[in-house]
């Protein structure tokens, strides 16, 4: 396989995997140091799903909270505007809240009512100097995160058996099926920037995997509609299989496309949903929430609660971190995993280590 040369930003600034170190130019560029082409600002971009978006980070930008069926939900708080890379001048969230593969795709569908998040690419591409691209894609196709999560709710307020045991019966199938489409919207991606002048070496491509929203043995005073209603066992199906068999499966499809791969499936461990027991100040993610003023307009009530089980703005500062980090490393992939403090940043290469020890 080819080594291709990429522009690696990030605390340690920027090095050429394979070939030489290069530092990263002005917005200007300068004459015969490799990068992306044209004048424009140097860029990082965002793209794919609520998990860039900056769902349940709140503060949403007025265009895309409803306003003329907007609903991407792009977040003052997201990740994108928290990514430290030295010599990038400007970051753009395309990210959109409900966004599946199709909507990433040149001639996909339309995700509440903006275009293919490939053409707005490409698009920006000819005025901006587009450094890196990071992709959080897939859980809205097959493998139907979020209607786990509410299927997991129902078990519980149902009492009826754990949901896992209906999901599990084709969870590989759901995987394997997802797989081509993730390569599919990430060569798109590639053929957008292509289209405008860009070689591959002229960029990072990064897919994300995704970090489990919620985890076991909470408080049972906390499995509530006012906080993580879920049973235990599907609690641990989801963090300790769903997450990590999903984020096998992107590796695949990171590798496939050649692109770079972080992994999230151990980030918020300790800091799920609900795992702050009476503190929830110590957790990334959003636990159950209804915004009830929401129900009152039949256009906004069928997004209230749509922000349940997201990061928070203080998950996407962690998040971001971990990616500005790996951004400024030679690996081709690695891990997000907290340090002694308790703050994310890059681990070694490859899925979470308990893997192996997931429950079936």
């Amino acid at each position: 396989m080819i080594r291709r040369k990429y522009w690696l930003v990030g605390a340690f600034g920027a090095v050429v995997v394979g070939l030489a170190a290069l530092v990263f130019p002005d917005a200007g560029g300068q004459p015969g140091v490799p990068g992306p082409p044209g004048s424009g600002p140097l860029t990082v971009v965002t793209m794919g799903d609520s998990t860039l978006s900056g769902e349940g980070a709140g503060d949403y930008s007025a265009e895309t909270d409803g306003a003329g069926g907007n609903w991407c939900h792009r977040s003052s708080h997201a990740a994108v505007g928290l990514i430290d890379v030295p010599g990038v001048d400007a970051r753009v969230n395309l990210a959109c809240s409900g966004a599946s593969t199709d909507d990433v795709l040149l001639d996909g569908t339309a995700q509440w009512t903006e275009p293919s998040q490939a053409r707005q690419l490409g698009e920006l591409a000819r005025t901006n100097r587009v450094a890196a691209v990071v992709v959080a894609i897939g859980a809205n196709d097959d493998p139907r995160f979020s209607r786990l999560m509410s299927e997991c709710v129902n078990a519980r307020i149902s009492l009826g058996p754990p949901c896992r045991d209906a999901v599990r019966q084709d969870w590989a199938q759901r995987l394997d099926a997802v797989v081509p489409k993730v390569v599919h919207a990430l060569d798109d991606i590639r053929t957008a920037l292509g289209q405008v002048g860009y070689d591959e070496g002229d960029y990072q491509l990064v897919l994300l995997s995704y970090a489990s929203p919620v985890a076991p043995d909470i408080p049972e005073e906390l499995r509530n509609l006012s906080a993580c209603p879920f049973r235990n066992e599907d609690l641990a199906w989801i963090r300790d299989h769903a997450v990590g068999t999903m984020a096998e499966a992107l590796r695949e499809a990171a590798g496939r496309a050649d692109a770079r791969f972080l992994d999230f499936s151990q980030a918020g461990r300790g800091r799920e949903a609900c795992a702050g027991g009476n503190d929830p100040g110590r957790e990334w993610f959003t636990r159950l929430t209804l915004d009830w003023d929401s129900f009152g307009d039949p256009e906004r009530a069928a997004h209230a609660s749509v922000e349940s089980f997201h990061p928070n703005a203080e998950g996407h500062r962690q998040f971001a971190r971990c990616i500005g980090e790996f951004l400024g490393t030679p690996d081709r992939e690695a891990s997000c995993v907290a340090d002694e403090d308790g703050d994310l940043r890059v681990g070694g290469g490859g899925i979470g280590a308990e893997v192996g020890d997931r429950v079936r």
